[in-house]
Formats: structure tokens, C-alpha cells, sequence
């Protein structure tokens, strides 16, 4: 199908995108190379659509209606030409709102002589005719002689060079024949079930790099329940007005912890069996147990927004806690491990990577145990004590740390801190550091008082002398 016709059938309400996809998500960049190939007739991949007489609910204003008969469905390919949409008309097309488009791809700018693409920089394009806003060519606002034209103004009415002329004007047509190129089309027969569509957008996505597995699970959710996608991204609007930003796997990850205490095999929420549970489950989730978790954070924690938190994913747990009290609240002692608990994993960074996989093993604990965060903080001290002592192992040597650190965790005044004792060393330890060149040094430090100075050069060898060579090894 060609470009110019796949934008009329969106105008004309006969190609639509199914609620189950995701925002417009392209940045500029991405905007810049696909214009960019077009312009230089290269592959720029296939749209998959859906046609049937029975769509699932679509996106934007329109409903559908069965005296339509079948109607079309971008399964895949829809950031493409939602790009092509906008650069071409400058609209948002019909099937998204403005909040939806993440990022404002349009006003991007052309060099009808050397088809460099940017976005307007006062500095290189004012004044300079041949930078061009290029959906003013799409629509023809501006063709190639008014370019000419202006050019020739500039030059007091000198006209241009018959060659350069030529570029410009081939340059134009390339820009124009954009329209005109075909997109591989690829179509799902319209006795597909709705199942079987969401099911060949999963594969055709999970198989690509763009999608991330919870925003394909998304999808299945709003397969089978259309309104999902609006109520979830209701909910995060509301909790970023009082400092919270999130995004919508948060979500799934927190319906997967609750459901089925879990982080990975997502493929459980794929199913329509799911339905009532999930819907069940986010009641109870949006009208008392994310707030209450929130509200938590803040008046016991001290957290006042995710700009604090180096993962947002240490909440799920204290959540699916929360969930499982039922109609109890936490206690005052359960309140503090589970924050001691949180500030660990977040000094640990503990979900900053495998995520499933640690979700797995901290939900198991959370449902099983009966003081799940005294075991949990058992694990991230460990964890803690562990990355310390790698890190003085790197620096130092395995004999330093082996024989000379000594971590240990007291309780002081009900709050517990820990506490890195070192010993004596029976040989000179030097430190390496980099330069403001990026060149490394060694150097020696000693401890003299509150301080740590560097000892100057030419004193090291006496002091080593007279330090290691005796049998003093008090400081």
C-alpha cells in the first residue's frame, strides 16, 4: 500500500490502531532515519494490519459500528506511520490524543541541497532559504522555485548556477516521491478471533527489541479488557501529581506480583480466564492499597518522589505485603523493617538489574515467611557485605581484605548502621587514582589524626622504613 494512501484511509476512517497498543514513543532521532531512508530508497519495513468485523476497542474517538463491515487494524508498524502522519500533514493523527505522543516529532527541517535533515537551529537555518520545514513541501506550502526565487533575492538578482538549480529541484521531487512509496503489506485474514490477532502482535513484537515483555502483556490485558490501559494510566497520572512517577510495567509488575507472587512468566496474565481476578485485584489496588503504600513512603520513609529512588521496583514487595494484610494495616515494627528494608535494596541496587528473576525470589519470600523483610534484610546485608569487600578486594588485594576489614551491622539508638573496622596492615597498602588527564597514579596516603593526607614523595621510603621495618604496628 502506498504512503499517501495508508494517511487518506486514516482520514477516512478505514485504517484504525486497536486500544491494546502502546503511545507514540518515537523520538526525533528515530523520526530523522526514517525519513532518511525513505528519502534514499532504502528498506524501511513491513505494516501488519488486521482486517475484520469484529475489532476489539480502538483508539481515539471513533466507535466502531457494524455497518462499517470489516474495517483495517495496524497491528505492527503503526510508530512508522504515525511519524509519517505527522511530519506529513503536521497533525496528530486521529487515533491518538495529545498526551499520547510523547515526543513532538514534528518541525523537522530539510537542506533541499544536501538533504541534511535537522531540527530548527536558529543559528544555521534564519535566513538561509534553503532550510526547509519539510512537511511545507508535503503539502506543498513550498516547492523548489520558491527556494530558487529566494536565493536569487539574495543575491540581488543574480541567477543561480543552472547546476544548482537541477539539485535543488531533484532534491525536491525526492522529498515528494515519498508519498508515492509502497509499504510491504502484510494481512491477518479477517476470520481471525481477536485472540488470535493480540496473539501475532506478541510474536511479531517479542521477537524485536522495542517492545519491553510487560508492555507486551499490556497489550494482552487490553485485549481482553479494553479499558485497562486508560484506568492504569489514570492511576499514574494521579500518583505523579503527589511526586510519583512511574510508567505502566510498574503496573504489570505489580498485578503479576499480587496475582501470582512473581516477577517473570508473564505469559499467566495472557489469558481472558484472568479477567475478573485482574480486574478484582486493581480495584483494590487503586482504591486503597497504592496509596496507602505511598502515603507510607512519605510520612515513615521520607520519600517525597521517585527522583529519590535509583529503582522503583523496591516498592512491588512492600506492596504485595500491603495487598496480602488484607484490612489490616501494617504495624508500627512491620512499617520499620520493611523501610529499613527498602533503603537497603536501594543502596544495593538490588532491581537495577534481572529483575524478573529477583522479583521472583523477594515476592516467594514476602508470601512465605512469616517475618519476610527480617530475611530479606538478611539477604541485602549480605549482598551489601559482599559488594563492600569485592570492592576493597579490587582496590587492595584479597590478603588486605581478608586479614585487616571487619563489617559487622549494630543496633545503636534502634537504628542499625554498619560499621567498617580496619586493622593494622604488616605491609605499605598504596592507593590508585586517576588524573584530571585520565592518567593513573599510586599514591600513599596516612592517617595522621581526623585525616587521611597524602604524604608527599619524597618522605614514602623513610616513612616505610622506619613504619613496616619495625616491630610498632600501632598507629
Amino acid at each position: 500500500m502506498k504512503i499517501s494512501q495508508i494517511l487518506d484511509k486514516i482520514d477516512e476512517k478505514q485504517l484504525f490502531v486497536p486500544a491494546f497498543q502502546r503511545e507514540y514513543v518515537w523520538k526525533r532521532n528515530d523520526a530523522k532515519e526514517l525519513i532518511n531512508s525513505l528519502i534514499q530508497d532504502y528498506p524501511t519495513g513491513t505494516m501488519l494490519t488486521w482486517e475484520t468485523g469484529n475489532p476489539p476497542e480502538l483508539k481515539g474517538d471513533h466507535k466502531y459500528d457494524p455497518l462499517q463491515g470489516s474495517v483495517k487494524l495496524i497491528l505492527d508498524g503503526q510508530q512508522r506511520i504515525t511519524t509519517l502522519y505527522m511530519l506529513m500533514t503536521n497533525q496528530i493523527p486521529p487515533y491518538y490524543k495529545e498526551h499520547e505522543i510523547l515526543h513532538n516529532i514534528r518541525g523537522l527541517y530539510v537542506n533541499v541541497e544536501t538533504l541534511d535533515l535537522e531540527y530548527y537551529k536558529k543559528t544555521i537555518m534564519e535566513k538561509n532559504p534553503v532550510w526547509v520545514n519539510i512537511s511545507d513541501i508535503f503539502k506543498g506550502k513550498v516547492r523548489y522555485r520558491d527556494v530558487v526565487d529566494q536565493l536569487e533575492n539574495q543575491l540581488g538578482g543574480e541567477r543561480l548556477p543552472r547546476s544548482r538549480e537541477n539539485v535543488i529541484d531533484d532534491n525536491f521531487r525526492a522529498i515528494e516521491r515519498i508519498k508515492d512509496r509502497d509499504f510491504q503489506e502484510q494481512v491477518i485474514p479477517t476470520k481471525a478471533t481477536i485472540k488470535d490477532a493480540i496473539d501475532i502482535f506478541y510474536v511479531v513484537n517479542s521477537a524485536g527489541v522495542n517492545l519491553t515483555d510487560a508492555e507486551l502483556l499490556l497489550a494482552q490485558i487490553s485485549g481482553y479488557w479494553p479499558e485497562a490501559r486508560e484506568l492504569f494510566k489514570r492511576k499514574l497520572f494521579e500518583l505523579e501529581t503527589n511526586g510519583f512517577v512511574l510508567k505502566l510495567d510498574f503496573i504489570v509488575y505489580v498485578l503479576l506480583g499480587v496475582l501470582y507472587n512473581m516477577g517473570s512468566k508473564m505469559e499467566r496474565l495472557h489469558g481472558i480466564e484472568n479477567i475478573e481476578k485482574i480486574k478484582a485485584t486493581w480495584d483494590r489496588l487503586d482504591k486503597d492499597i497504592l496509596d496507602y503504600v505511598f502515603n507510607l513512603m512519605k510520612s515513615q520513609a521520607y520519600i517525597d518522589h521517585t527522583k529519590e529512588v535509583n529503582s522503583v521496583y523496591a516498592f512491588i514487595p512492600i506492596i504485595v505485603y500491603a495487598y496480602n494484610k488484607g484490612k489490616d494495616n501494617l504495624s508500627q515494627i512491620e512499617i520499620k523493617k520493611a523501610i529499613k528494608w527498602f533503603y537497603y535494596s536501594q543502596i544495593r541496587q538490588r532491581y537495577i538489574s534481572q529483575l524478573p528473576q529477583k522479583l521472583d525470589k523477594d515476592l516467594k519470600i514476602i508470601v512465605e515467611e512469616e517475618n519476610p523483610f527480617d530475611k530479606l534484610l538478611n539477604i541485602t546485608k549480605d549482598g551489601f557485605e559482599l559488594h563492600l569487600r569485592n570492592l576493597v578486594n579490587s582496590a587492595y588485594g584479597v590478603e588486605f581484605a581478608a586479614n585487616n576489614l571487619g563489617i559487622s551491622f549494630p543496633v545503636i539508638d534502634d537504628t542499625e548502621i554498619c560499621l567498617v573496622e580496619i586493622k593494622p596492615g604488616l605491609n605499605p597498602v598504596y592507593t590508585t587514582a586517576t588524573d584530571k588527564n585520565g592518567q593513573k597514579q599510586e599514591k600513599f596516603y596516612v592517617r595522621s589524626g581526623n585525616s587521611s593526607p597524602e604524604m608527599p614523595l619524597q618522605e614514602v621510603a623513610s616513612y616505610i622504613q622506619n613504619r613496616f621495618n619495625s616491630n610498632d604496628l600501632s598507629y
